[in-house]
């Protein structure tokens, strides 16, 4: 139960009326702690960069270039390259992590730069951080809010809570007492809120939080308690590595172990049997393969920005493509965060279009009974004031009169007892005193009829129904200037209007686009459930059978009932910050991949939780902004269906470039590992055994395999993909055959590469010309292989040529394979020999092995297809 104002002035050690002396303040600030979030520590850069050696794969790497320059100092090339290829893989990894979270950063920018405050029996002005508990502090409209703050005294105070709540309309403030416990953020009438900010009236409180014990300095709390989980690809692909790893260092062995038995175990040729095991563990690790995926992660995001949504996280990208749920507020979000007038009730309850006279003029004295303003300041249009007042200035504008040629005699302004507001003005003649306010309020102090007051009173219930917030109008003439106590009784009631924060009118079709690509949409929102389960209705979001529940009868649920339910539940009403959380961490425990949009602050910590975090660009607070994965700048709903779009394509496209690097690299290993073998039973023998050196697997894996590996991830994504179910969180990388299909692809390029190496090596007696058919076989099979891989057309179809990328990619990567062959200099330092045309010939025609291979397959798989349609 929370505590009185006389209990709260013994507490903090001060005076309701001339607030603290400058001793009590430094004992505040000492019990009680600054008025300053405190900022998450940084990892230093060196610590980062340090972590980008953590792969398995990478340490494999430096093992085998350290080991290889110390027992072989006078060939340095290959293990230079080697450690330049990490370098560069760590810098790029060490770019990314940069893109740190700055949440609490955008905290404290929020916080109010000044404030005024009562100390020592005078009022002063001091900046906002150095606010204590106990300090009295006036606020009035305009104001920022410096701190939690418990209200002594207020006049028509009204404050914008969007930003901690959720819910554009201004709450009605007060200093009453509450008794009841657990009340939410939105119903504490006699509370001010940090970072929210006075939209009309003024205000006298008791600061009773301060900093980080704020309601947004708990925000800031969760916020730096949560870590950062990996993604669903980064979880796969650190599986993958990690499985590489180890098969390269069992294989490395094997190979090593095999080179001595070779070399009848003389030690003396430890260097040689060493170098072959650095061959195999180059030609087992896809070096490429991070780059190229960030980067096929990169033009993704460069895509989706030109679709207004902007990516903060590049894996962000590919886990929206495989969510299966999107928690979505309401105000902003689905709505238009402006509140609209939608109904009017004369006589009956009809639409606000075509006015009549009368009720033209019954929006006119809504209008005038308005303290809001709409004004244009330098070619803008400036809207101040609470947003019923600006809906009801809205709908005048395009209907009513102008406003501004009636001059306002006298105000009585709105309070929260009276819940009426009345203008008196002059029209002719006549004196008019208008006045509007709750329906019940207006309705009992009118003198019309029976039959009309209880017309009017179900006209009011049925737009309440519908989640519209009502207000009605009443009229008093005189023939004389009144006074206030002539006002306000007697009333003629006139009608009845109603309004609404509609919903944008394009997200009905997204989310009837996401419920068939199998995504669940849920609504949380700090509004009343009477007005959530309206808008998601409409929206298609509240089906039959789906529940909607209130935070309150949420917390009354065990963690246990809520995960094995969340299904079920599709609006969660006057919902905090905590509630939205636990709501992302039960989807989460069901093995969901969750999206969150929001764009204040309370949604900041479940934007975190949640495996992507969408905030509002327009409307978003700087928190939200920082705290999401990506950001919609034109706060569109139907944006986020793009991004899912754009998403799947991208998962596909990386698979394709993983499937065509990994077959790549089976080749090169069995190529060595077979040579190996062939060398242990006696037909290879010496440097016969090793029919590619280190470099050359470096040079095709990372300049052959990454440019045409780039051009995969350039393919744009089907339109089907939107028709498929979410791939299940757990389903792994290499699920429905895909790691067969790849051995299969890798042991045909194995096998015409070594048979390439053999054909040179023992047919033209020649090592060297051995190792260069070898070279230009495997980085020509590659070459083709990737227009086998990037789409199921044929080869020959002109739709496998869209791709510029691609074909620039084919181009440049084979002049290059030409280049290293035949250009002195060049050829030496990789000790190759120039090859006859005929040679030159058997290496294209054993290149196209593969093409021919998968055609056939590619037309199996059609023939299939038809079948089962």
């Amino acid at each position: 139960m929370e505590k009185k104002l006389e209990e709260l002035e013994i507490e903090f050690g001060t005076n309701l009326e001339g607030g603290l002396d400058e001793s009590q303040v430094e004992q505040n600030r000492e019990k009680y702690g600054k008025n300053e979030l405190e900022e998450k520590k940084k990892t230093p850069l060196i610590l980062k960069f340090l972590g980008e050696f953590k792969d398995p794969l990478i340490i494999i790497l430096i093992i085998a270039a350290v080991v290889s320059i110390i027992i072989d100092p006078h060939e340095w090339v290959e293990s230079l390259i080697i450690m330049i290829v990490v370098l560069v893989n760590a810098i790029l990894g060490l770019y990314q992590e940069n893109k740190a979270e700055k949440s609490l950063e955008a905290l404290q920018k929020m916080s109010a730069a000044t404030c005024k405050v009562i100390r020592n029996n005078s009022i002063q002005t001091i900046d906002a951080n150095q606010l204590v508990v106990g300090d009295i502090i006036y606020v009035e409209a305009g104001d920022s809010i410096p701190a939690d703050a418990r209200i002594i005294e207020c006049s028509n105070l009204k404050v914008e809570e969007a930003a901690l709540t959720g819910e554009s309309v201004p709450v009605n403030k007060n200093s009453d007492y509450i008794e009841a416990d657990d009340i939410p953020l939105g119903d504490r009438k006699n509370c001010l809120f940090s970072s929210t900010y006075v939209t009309n009236g003024k205000a006298k409180a008791v600061v009773t939080a301060v900093g980080m014990r704020t309601e947004i300095g708990k925000i800031a709390g969760m916020l730096s308690e949560q870590k950062d989980d990996l993604t669903p690809l980064q979880h796969k692909l650190n599986k993958v590595g990690s499985a590489i790893g180890i098969l390269c260092l069992v294989i490395c062995v094997i190979v090593f172990l095999m080179e001595m038995i070779t070399l009848n175990w003389d030690w003396s040729k430890f260097a040689d049997a060493f170098k072959i095991a650095v061959s195999l563990a180059v030609a087992a690790i896809p070096e490429g393969l991070a780059t190229v995926v960030t980067i096929v992660l990169s033009i993704g995001v460069t895509k989706m920005s030109k679709q207004n949504a902007i990516v903060k996280k590049l894996p962000a990208v590919e886990t929206l493509g495989s969510c299966n749920v999107i928690c979505s507020d309401k105000t902003g979000t689905l709505t238009q965060n402006k509140m609209t007038v939608t109904k009017l009730y004369l006589n009956e309850v009809k639409d606000a279009k075509e006015l009549t006279f009368e009720e033209r003029k019954m929006v006119t004295y809504f209008a005038i009974c308005c303290d809001a303003s709409i004004e244009t300041k330098n070619g803008n249009l400036v809207r101040i004031g609470d947003p019923t007042e600006l809906a009801l200035l809205d709908i005048n504008i395009a209907y009513g009169e102008d406003i501004h040629s009636y001059a306002r005699l006298l105000d009585l302004p709105f309070d929260s007892d009276r819940k009426l507001m009345t203008t008196v003005i002059k029209d002719g003649k006549k004196y008019i005193a208008i006045t509007k306010g709750a329906p019940d309020r207006v309705i009992n102090l009118s003198v019309n009829g029976e039959d009309i007051k209880k017309k009017a009173l179900e006209a009011n219930k049925e737009m309440a129904m519908n989640a519209l917030r009502v207000l009605a109008l009443g009229v008093k003439e005189f023939t004389k200037m009144p006074t206030a106590e002539d006002l306000e009784y007697d009333l003629t009631f006139v009608g009845l209007v109603g309004m609404i924060d509609p919903a944008r009118p394009e997200v009905k079709d997204s989310i009837r686009v996401a419920t068939a690509a199998g995504i669940k949409t849920v609504m949380i929102t700090g509004d009343h459930i009477v007005t959530a389960s309206a808008i998601a209705k409409e929206l298609g979001i509240l089906k039959d059978g789906d529940r909607a529940i209130t935070s309150q009868e949420l917390e009354d649920l065990s963690d246990e009932y809520l995960e094995e339910h969340i299904h079920e539940f599709s609006v969660f009403a006057r919902v905090a910050p905590k509630d939205k959380v636990r709501i992302v961490e039960a989807w989460q425990k069901r093995d969901a991949i969750v999206a969150m949009t929001g764009d204040g602050v309370n949604d900041a910590p479940a934007l975190k939780k949640a495996e992507i975090g969408c905030a509002m660009g327009i409307t978003g607070t700087d928190v939200s902004k920082e705290a999401a994965d990506m950001i919609l700048t034109d706060d569109n709903f139907s944006t986020i269906v793009s991004a899912v779009k754009e998403g799947r394509g991208i998962y596909d496209n990386i698979r394709k470039c993983v499937k065509y690097l990994l077959s790549s690299n089976i080749g090169e290993v069995l190529t060595i590992f077979i040579a190996s073998l062939l060398g242990v039973i006696g037909i290879l023998t010496g440097d016969d055994a090793t029919p590619l050196a280190a470099m050359h697997l470096l040079w095709i894996n990372l300049i052959t395999d990454s440019l045409p590996a780039f051009g995969i991830g350039m393919e744009e994504a089907e339109d089907s993909v939107m028709y498929q179910k979410p791939r299940p969180k757990h389903e792994g990388f290499f699920a429905n055959g895909y790691a067969w299909k790849i051995c299969v692809e890798g042991v045909i390029i194995g096998g015409v590469t070594l048979a390439a190496y053999l054909l040179g090596n023992l047919v033209f007696n020649n090592h060297m010309v051995g190792q260069t058919m070898a070279f230009l076989t495997l980085s020509s099979t590659q070459l083709f292989h990737a227009y086998n891989v990037k789409s199921h057309h044929s080869v020959f179809s002109p739709k496998s040529y869209k791709n510029k990328f691609m074909n620039f990619a084919f181009v440049v990567g084979f002049a290059l394979q030409i280049a290293v062959i035949y250009i002195p200099g060049i050829q030496d330092l990789f000790e190759f020999a120039p090859l006859t045309i005929g040679q030159f010939g058997i290496c294209i025609g054993l290149s196209l092995v593969m093409v021919v291979i998968m055609e056939i397959a590619k037309l199996v798989n059609k023939v299939k297809a038809k079948k089962a349609e």
